[in-house]
């Protein structure tokens, strides 16, 4: 259940984008960067499990407070937010502007005439109340093991399917805020038990993501556009597979919501409610605020997905690279490994390469936002 927790939350809407990435990069190139990617993510959990394991902390942001007080604390606790809510927004931005077209080519209407059925925004609203909202209730992370694993066989259909016909790389393993929930909810849990889940869950989202780029990629060349699905309706926006498929990752980035919802709210808890116990009132009610605000985000203001992309160039970085080693640096013992010693100048690269990929991703949305083009995808 663990794994398939983790997977679910590597897996977004950016898998969609990998085989336009392999049309600029080249094949070769793609797989190198690739690999490159998932070994910085798996070094990057280490650092983090690594921190918790020292201090006996399994919050984020309690690892943020214990090494930068409470400085520390708020610049995790906001940089999930922001980063999760961003994912969560892109993710029913999907929902509502693919589940119409798909409703609509199932009942072969070609002509709408402004059915409800048909509408983005009702549709949005229903799945969020009728399917997101129940699994964000529950109590524990662990019990959306099988969603989360219904979720990953969607996007196994989706990869098969793209053999048939048919972002940015740095950030393709983002899962840093749910891996210490998770680690948290384990039976008899150990730092070397939650490292191999995180093996596990990354060799398994490198091989679909390398699937999912080749086939997109070899099916339509330098055809494929920046989002795979626009390219499958381009094609036969009619044809029974490719509607299953998109339906298969409109089921997938749904189930993928109440994954990414669970650490914000943590994140909320860290922040406003640090010595409270667990209460179902407070647990509903962030829960149906998040919703809330994330339904109406993306019902009257579909262009703050330009903004989300500036935050999550921003806070990424920050949970992927310069906060896991940071931390690291900060809290295990001088006595145990000096400022000089090997892990910890490695621990500082990282750190200083995360710095880096900010700078480059933030450039790159300013000269996509300056040219008046916008090739890069808006998912996580």
């Amino acid at each position: 259940m663990s794994v398939f927790n983790l997977g679910n939350a590597i897996m977004g809407s950016g898998i969609l984008g990998l085989a336009y990435a392999m049309a600029n990069t080249g094949i070769v190139l793609f797989i190198i960067l690739l690999t490159a990617v998932a070994g910085l993510s798996l070094y990057s959990i280490h650092l983090l499990l690594k921190s918790s394991g020292v201090v006996g902390i399994r919050a984020y942001e309690q690892l943020g407070f214990r090494a930068f007080g409470t400085p520390g604390k708020m610049a995790a606790g906001i940089a999930i937010t922001l980063q999760n809510i961003g994912a969560m927004s892109s993710y029913l931005y999907i929902v509502k502007y693919e589940f119409p077209l798909v409703i609509q080519a199932f009942l072969k209407v070609d002509n709408p005439s402004g059915e409800w059925y048909l509408n983005g925004n009702y549709l949005v609203v229903i799945v969020s109340c009728s399917v997101i909202l129940p699994l964000a209730l529950m109590k524990q992370l662990g019990y959306l093991g099988y969603t989360s694993g219904f979720s990953l066989s969607c996007m196994v259909f989706f990869l098969i399917a793209a053999a048939y016909t048919v972002p940015i790389l740095a950030f393709a393993f983002v899962c840093h805020p749910e891996v210490l929930p998770i680690y948290t909810e384990l039976r008899n849990p150990t730092k070397t038990k939650m490292q191999h889940i995180s093996n596990i869950s990354i060799g398994v989202m490198y091989i679909m993501y390398l699937l999912a780029a080749l086939f997109g990629y070899l099916t339509f060349i330098d055809k494929v556009e920046a989002e795979l699905l626009h390219t499958y309706s381009r094609i036969d926006p009619y044809d029974t597979l490719i509607l299953c498929v998109r339906l298969a990752v409109l089921t997938a980035v749904t189930l993928t919501v109440p994954i990414v919802l669970f650490p914000v709210r943590r994140a909320i808890q860290q922040l406003f409610f640090p010595n409270k116990t667990f209460w179902w009132p407070r647990h509903i009610a962030i829960a149906v605020t998040l919703l809330t605000l994330i339904n109406l985000l993306v019902i009257f203001a579909p262009n703050i997905l330009g903004i989300f992309g500036v935050i999550g160039a921003t806070s990424a970085p920050c949970l992927i690279f310069i906060f896991p080693a940071v931390f690291y640096i900060r809290i295990v013992p001088e006595e145990e490994e000096p400022m000089r010693s090997a892990p910890k100048i490695l621990a500082a690269c990282f750190a200083f390469l995360g710095v880096l990929f900010m700078v480059m991703s933030i450039s790159f949305i300013i000269i996509d936002w300056t040219s008046g083009t916008s090739k890069g995808s808006s998912g996580h």
